[in-house]
């Protein structure tokens, strides 16, 4: 992958956006679609196993397929193109477009406290990013690439 097919999947603050269940064209979005489409009308047999298997968890089953209903169809097309769907209070987006940076580590202000993050999301960040300044971002991308996000 380039660097530019890699942006789409790297939002500025170094988060993987290919990973998060938010994400349209993400990883979760994918395998949520194909478990869904796998179980077909599976909530009709559901009902029927809790008693002929004596198995109390598919009655949980409807719980299941709304969850998986919502994963499979996310509505976030990544922080590049919209605004964090996550994180309402970040400010890493405007940020990336004012300064006119594809990364935070490439900011002459970088690590700052301006980022609208949690201590945790802040602390996660600015580590990533010094990684993608350490090593360059496509290898950075190739390290994280098959690691789920959270």
């Amino acid at each position: 992958m380039d660097y530019e097919q890699i942006k789409l999947r790297l939002a500025p603050c170094g988060l993987h956006c290919g990973k998060c269940f938010a994400f349209k064209k993400g990883d979760i979005a994918e395998y949520s679609q194909r478990l869904k489409e796998s179980l077909g009308e599976f909530s009709i047999y559901a009902k029927r196993f809790v008693d002929l298997l004596d198995e109390p968890a598919f009655g949980k089953y409807t719980e299941f397929e709304e969850l998986l209903n919502l994963l499979a169809n996310p509505t976030c097309g990544g922080c590049r193109i919209e605004n964090c769907f996550l994180y309402k209070d970040c400010n890493v987006r405007d940020c990336h477009i004012n300064e006119k940076v594809d990364y935070c580590f490439e900011c002459s202000k970088f690590p700052c406290s301006e980022t609208g993050f949690d201590d945790h999301l802040l602390k996660r960040s600015i580590k990533i990013n010094r990684r993608m300044k350490e090593i360059g971002v496509v290898n950075y991308y190739n390290e994280i690439r098959n690691k789920p996000r959270y």
